[in-house]
């Protein structure tokens, strides 16, 4: 708390008490002001010892009434990078105006995520909800935005919106539904022009998939020279490949002997039976290491692979 900033009551520590239970592994923490335990929030996944620790409010915790008592968010100066902490992100994601973002394609970047909601304003708190094991988007996120007068505006523009083969629910996280007031309605308008244009934007960046996935930073030309090494290569890619779903080709191309350019070079292209199994593959690969390189996966067009184009 010292670190990040968060005593805000005066000098002195920011704990009073503490209760351990060591058989279940969870304790209570009581501090001396209501500011201070908001802060206090922002200190969730903080590591110790080696592990993440969960910072939540107790169960009978009544956001109604927290926020007649004091400040129910953390403080957005804090210092969260002194702990480790990314800011931003879980820790201001408490009280009545949680917003839940479900049916979010797969293959949405957190940016890409971000860059939608903040159409209608700079967020307190983000959290896309990410599979432990693997890393991957499951689909949906939690937000928090700093005008807390946009939160209806902002569910009441995004729910219902068709994003790819998907359809977004955008709520109050605790069920809390209300309409936005007659004053917001221009405000809403606006919001859902808004968001029509960035749905669009993200479509022409590329963010709509294909069946097609194209690598770089996989291969080099002159790894490719040599017919047996290219084999090897073209078959751990092919291998690697049906980890995600159902391959149906798999193509390397090959520099030209005589020295002439040859499009697609460095290049690996994956075309899957469906996109599923190239989205867990743009997902599963980009930003893995192979040959201690990198990965960059990208969606290519169907057609231009098709017609064996191979060029940017």
């Amino acid at each position: 708390m010292a670190a990040i900033g968060g005593n805000t009551a005066g000098p002195g520590d920011a704990v009073l008490n503490v209760y351990i239970n060591h058989d279940k592994k969870f304790a209570f923490v009581e501090m001396r002001s209501v500011e201070e335990a908001s802060n206090a929030m922002a200190l969730d996944g903080i590591m110790f010892e080696g592990a993440p620790v969960k910072v939540r409010r107790p169960t009978d915790y009544n956001p109604s009434l927290a926020a007649a008592l004091g400040p129910s968010q953390p403080n957005p100066n804090l210092n969260l990078g002194a702990v480790g902490l990314t800011p931003g992100s879980a820790g201001g994601l408490e009280g009545p105006d949680r917003i839940f973002v479900g049916g979010l394609p797969y293959y949405f970047t957190e940016a890409q995520v971000r860059e939608l909601l903040e159409s209608f304003g700079p967020l307190r708190g983000f959290d896309l909800v990410k599979d432990r094991e693997t890393g991957n988007s499951k689909g949906y996120a939690f937000c928090v935005y700093q005008d807390l007068n946009v939160t209806d505006i902002a569910c009441a523009a995004l729910n219902g919106i068709k994003m790819g083969d998907k359809t977004l629910t955008v709520r109050r996280a605790n069920q809390g539904t209300s309409q936005p007031r007659p004053e917001q309605e221009t405000i809403l308008l606006h919001a859902q022009q808004q968001v029509q244009m960035q749905k669009l934007v993200l479509q022409v960046g590329g963010a709509l998939p294909t069946k097609v996935v194209c690598l770089t930073q996989v291969v080099s030309a002159d790894e490719l020279r040599d017919d047996e090494e290219y084999e090897d290569i073209l078959e751990d890619m092919r291998e690697e490949g049906r980890k995600y779903g159902n391959l149906v080709k798999a193509v390397i191309p090959r520099p030209d002997p005589s020295g002439a350019a040859v499009p697609g070079v460095g290049k690996v292209f994956l075309e899957y039976a469906d996109i599923d199994g190239s989205t867990k593959a743009k997902v599963g690969m980009h930003g893995r290491k192979f040959g201690g390189n990198q990965v960059v996966a990208v969606f290519y067009p169907e057609n231009k692979f098709a017609d064996g184009d191979y060029d940017d």
